[in-house]
């Protein structure tokens, strides 16, 4: 759908510099996707994993976030292994909810109630970023939590049209239960994609 380089703007690699390839198709519905364009996968042009391998290399980009729409409707093992030939770490940033293909340096899993994630992509998460938009999501949150492996970084994240009412309500729940981190959509207040 688009690819670009940017800052990471959410989670454990927040502030790092990132390359990012969105990849069209999405059969999740969140109805606060900010980037519902994508959900269409027929609605985009297709591009060969050595083209965008030459964007992102192109670049001083150190990191290669692929993201979605759904990321793993595609096989993407073709496309990390151009990517880490070439030097460039992959992330995947993934609801999780269709098999894991391709080879990852780090994979955060954001699971959603629309379409859950399946064991193996909650097993293999270095990450799990749980939307938070009512109060009933950190029970929500809480369920995957007891799922991941116990090296996994918890994070709780306000929706966006959310956040004044969800922010306030994270910080509370944070302090009670510290294991968990707040992430914030940095790369909004920066006004960066």
């Amino acid at each position: 759908m688009e690819h670009f380089y940017t800052i990471q703007g959410e989670g454990f690699h927040q502030g790092k510099p990132a390359y990012f390839v969105r990849l069209g198709g999405c059969d999740v519905g969140c109805p606060w996707c900010d980037v519902k364009e994508s959900w269409d996968a027929q609605a985009h042009p297709k591009w060969s994993v050595e083209k965008i391998t030459q964007e992102v290399t192109a670049t001083t980009a150190p990191i290669c976030v692929v993201t979605g729409g759904e990321p793993l409707m595609h096989n993407l093992h073709s496309l990390t292994n151009h990517l880490q030939n070439n030097g460039v770490r992959t992330h995947l940033e993934t609801s999780g909810s269709h098999p894991l293909s391709g080879t990852w340096d780090w994979i955060c899993i954001s699971p959603k109630r629309y379409k859950l994630p399946l064991d193996e992509c909650i097993k293999a998460a270095h990450e799990l970023k749980v939307v938070i938009s009512y109060r009933n999501d950190l029970r929500f949150a809480e369920d995957f939590a007891a799922q991941v492996n116990a090296s996994c970084k918890l994070y709780l994240q306000p929706e966006w049209d959310k956040s004044d009412e969800m922010i306030p309500l994270i910080i509370n729940y944070v302090k009670e239960y510290p294991k968990w981190q707040i992430s914030l959509q940095v790369h909004k207040y920066m006004n960066i994609p």
